[in-house]
Order: C-alpha cells, then sequence, then structure tokens
C-alpha cells in the first residue's frame, strides 16, 4: 500500500513537471518548422514527424554527423546513393552516411527517402494526423534500432507541441494561430540572451541595450526590427535556405537584403534582415569600436552597405579605426580616419 502511494505522489509529480526543452531544440523547431510544413504538403509525412525526427536524429543541429555534413536524419549512403558521402561512426566504425550541401536538402531527401522506401509505403495509408501510428510505424519498418525510438519521438511532438505543425499543413490549423516555441525558463515573448559581433544597432522595439564589445548583447526570440525593418539574430551553423523558406523570402533577395553573395550556413551569429535596409540610418553617426568591420556597422544599424560607403568616402576592404564617426544621415565631413587596409 504505500508503495502505491509513493507511486500515485511520484505521478502527479511528474504530470507538473514542465516539458523537457532545450533552449537548442527550440532554435531548431524555429529555423526548420516551415520546411517541415512544405515537405509534408508535398509528400503527406507529417511536419511533426519530420521534426521529431530531425530534433532526434541531428540533436538539435549539434551532433557532429549534422555539422559534418548537413544530414539532419541519419540516413546512410546504401546501394542506390550516387551523392557526396561522409564516414561516421554509428552501429560500427565509420560506416557511410549521405552528405548534403543544405540543410534543406537534407530534408528533401529524406522525404524521398521515405516515399520510395517499399517498407515504409504502408505508413501512407495512416492518417498525417495520427502522429503515433507513424511514430510506431517507423520503428516496425526500421527506420532505427533503438528500441525506444516510437516513445522518443511521441515525447518530442508532445514537449515542443509539433503536432500544431501538421495541423497547419493540413490546413486545420491557421498558421497565425502557432504558438511559437520560447526560449525555456523565459516568459512568453522574453528576450534571447545571444553572444552576437560587436554590434550597436538602434532598435525600434524593446530590446535591452547593447553593451560593449565583447560583453554579451540581448534580442528578443523572433522578429525584430532595427532601423523600421525586421530583422532576427540567427545562430551560427544556421542555414540561410532554411531562414528563407521559413520567411518565404526568395534565396538571392535574402542574400541582397544583407549585402551578402553566394552563402549557405553562416559561421557565426549575426543579424539577418528580412526587408531590404534602408538608405539612412535612425541615428546621426555610429562610432566605430575595436575589431568593428563597416559590414558589422551596416547591419548594427540597418543602413544599405552601398549608401554608407558612399556618406563616409569609403571602400568596402577598408576598416576605420576605433573611434570614428561613422555617418549615417548624410555626407562625413571627412573621411573617417583608417586602422588598416584589408
Amino acid at each position: 500500500m504505500k508503495g502505491m502511494v509513493i507511486g500515485i505522489v511520484l505521478l502527479s509529480v511528474m504530470q507538473r513537471l514542465p516539458a523537457q526543452i532545450s533552449a537548442a531544440g527550440v532554435l531548431y523547431v524555429n529555423t526548420y518548422k516551415s520546411l517541415a510544413i512544405s515537405e509534408e504538403q508535398r509528400s503527406g509525412i507529417p511536419a511533426a514527424i519530420i521534426l521529431a525526427q530531425g530534433l532526434h536524429e541531428s540533436q538539435a543541429g549539434t551532433s557532429e554527423l549534422c555539422k559534418a555534413s548537413n544530414n539532419h536524419f541519419g540516413i546512410k549512403c546504401r546501394d542506390d546513393w550516387k551523392g557526396p558521402v561522409v564516414h561516421h561512426d554509428d552501429d560500427a566504425r565509420q560506416e557511410c552516411f549521405r552528405s548534403y550541401a543544405t540543410a534543406a536538402d537534407s530534408y528533401r531527401d529524406h522525404t524521398e527517402f521515405l516515399l520510395h522506401g517499399a517498407r515504409y509505403a504502408f505508413l501512407f495509408n495512416l492518417d498525417p494526423s495520427d502522429y503515433q501510428g507513424w511514430a510506431y510505424g517507423l520503428k516496425k519498418a526500421g527506420y532505427a534500432t533503438n528500441i525506444r525510438y516510437s516513445q522518443i519521438l511521441i515525447k518530442l511532438i508532445r514537449d515542443y507541441n509539433l503536432q500544431q505543425y501538421t495541423l497547419i499543413a493540413l490546413g486545420k490549423m491557421r498558421p497565425e494561430d502557432e504558438v511559437v516555441l520560447n526560449i525555456p525558463g523565459a516568459p512568453l515573448g522574453a528576450p534571447v540572451v545571444v553572444t552576437p559581433p560587436a554590434v550597436a544597432p538602434a532598435v525600434d522595439s524593446a530590446v535591452a541595450a547593447v553593451q560593449q564589445t565583447g560583453v554579451e548583447a540581448t534580442y528578443p526570440a523572433g522578429e525584430f526590427t532595427i532601423n523600421k525593418t525586421k530583422v532576427i539574430f540567427v545562430k551560427a551553423g544556421v542555414s540561410l535556405l532554411a531562414i528563407a523558406n521559413q520567411y518565404d523570402i526568395p534565396l538571392p533577395r535574402l542574400l541582397e537584403f544583407n549585402d551578402m553573395q553566394e552563402e549557405d550556413v553562416l559561421v557565426k551569429g549575426q543579424l539577418i534582415f528580412l526587408q531590404r535596409k534602408r538608405r539612412t540610418g535612425a541615428n546621426e553617426y555610429h562610432v566605430m569600436r575595436e575589431g568593428e568591420s563597416l559590414y558589422d556597422v551596416s547591419q548594427a544599424e540597418g543602413i544599405r552597405m552601398e549608401d554608407m560607403l558612399e556618406m563616409n568616402q569609403l571602400a568596402p576592404d577598408q576598416r576605420p579605426a576605433p573611434g570614428e564617426r561613422i555617418y549615417l544621415q548624410g555626407s562625413a565631413p571627412s573621411r573617417p580616419r583608417l586602422l588598416t587596409n584589408l
């Protein structure tokens, strides 16, 4: 009897515990949810299942396999794979895994892998909203060797509220009704602390002040504005194609908005504008800091690079000295003193 009482108490406590989600998991879901929705609409594979598999197989985008090859789903080479490969220890040493140029390529190949795999055919007879049936079906079909694979996927779907993305893809839920994931432990809508490059943006929304170089800066989660232009802060390792897909912006346009050339995965965390930056800044000038580049200033102030360079009689490869003013609203009285020509 005593054991039964303890069991009931423990069950009650466990039911009150918050979902076991991580900051990395939240960022992963918010980055790739649009890709998952589009893949469900293309194939019928539930977005909740896609995201749960991606979260688990890639360790929320942090696994060595994912970082080395953009392989988000742990798909091995097999005999029919003719694309790039990477070798990684898994069930055996140095097994052959598929390698992809972008995360979006991995998501698309995961869809094709299930669509054209005979052993997964029965899954497509299930209702896409039946995530439990899909989770148990994937284990039955032999997608993974872990005996708890089904339970792992189901728990991730529940903890991260992934079923809503399946419903959005099916047209059973409006996108604007999405409950956007938030960093664990923070109130809904609270700022997310990140460590960006040394910048000092003039921000329109309620954002904590950006501090000196080398000190953490605080940005809100999701979209906010700099110089009346929509922007987000994106962590290192995130695919720009995924961002473009998430916000329904053609990748070339996203690159243009951010004065970038061809680039896929960000090598460092930075601000990414979702609209074209403005020709002038919200502030009269920006004071250069140690280690700061002209590109950093352009992003921090939400001003187009070419216009800022013209105002200050500068070339893209020049670096003004710390303490020099970069004028943002009109022509500088003189060119700033240069630290070096790079």
